[in-house]
């Protein structure tokens, strides 16, 4: 799934759904070529129907398949005033760590390694559609973009579709793909969710 520049996330819809699943499709073909599925335990369960979701701790797991292996983690603890998101590898090690902005207008995240060392920073535009990747010295070498999904979709659900695309350019490495995917899924988790 990762030797793909681009990628298509569409939260499945659902009516009190508790838990968020995420069809992953390479857009020029349609196909469907990973599923990304919140996994959460019974008193996370219990207390979104109180708390705000985005509040809550959530992990959401990445596969190519529904009963395929976990290829990605994503994990978000307790948020208040920010969030720390870590994303690990197919052996559950740290491979990117998230940590939103207290102050961004459209939202954004400043991007470790496992190290936990500055590595990139995504910055959103004022009205938090389009989220760009970028390196320390301001290339982008990719884009998290959401997709408009039609005006019943929009007003009556919270479920939204994202177009995650990486760049070629000076600034692009083989290991960013993970992280941009993570990056679009954790943008949904962190400043999309009610």
């Amino acid at each position: 799934m990762f030797d793909r520049k681009n990628w298509l996330v569409k939260e499945r819809v659902g009516f009190l759904k508790l838990v968020d699943t995420f069809d992953i499709y390479d857009p020029s073909t349609g196909q469907q070529i990973g599923i990304a599925k919140e996994q959460l335990s019974v008193w996370v369960h219990i207390l979104r129907f109180l708390v705000n979701k985005r509040l809550l701790p959530t992990y959401v797991e990445v596969r190519e398949r529904e009963d395929g292996r976990v290829i990605l983690g994503i994990r978000r603890g307790v948020s208040l005033l920010h969030a720390t998101v870590t994303v690990t590898n197919d052996a559950g090690r740290p491979i990117g760590l998230f940590k939103s902005k207290l102050f961004s207008l459209g939202g954004g995240f400043h991007v470790l390694d496992g190290a936990e060392r500055p590595v990139a920073e995504i910055k959103g535009d004022w009205k938090g559609w389009n989220f760009r990747f970028l390196t320390p010295d301001g290339a982008e070498i990719g884009t998290v973009t959401k997709k408009w999904a039609g005006i019943g979709k929009e007003l009556f659900t919270s479920a939204d579709n994202y177009m995650i695309s990486l760049n070629e350019s000076r600034g692009y490495r083989p290991e960013s793909a993970p992280l941009l995917l993570a990056a679009g899924l954790a943008i949904d988790t962190v400043y999309k969710e009610k």
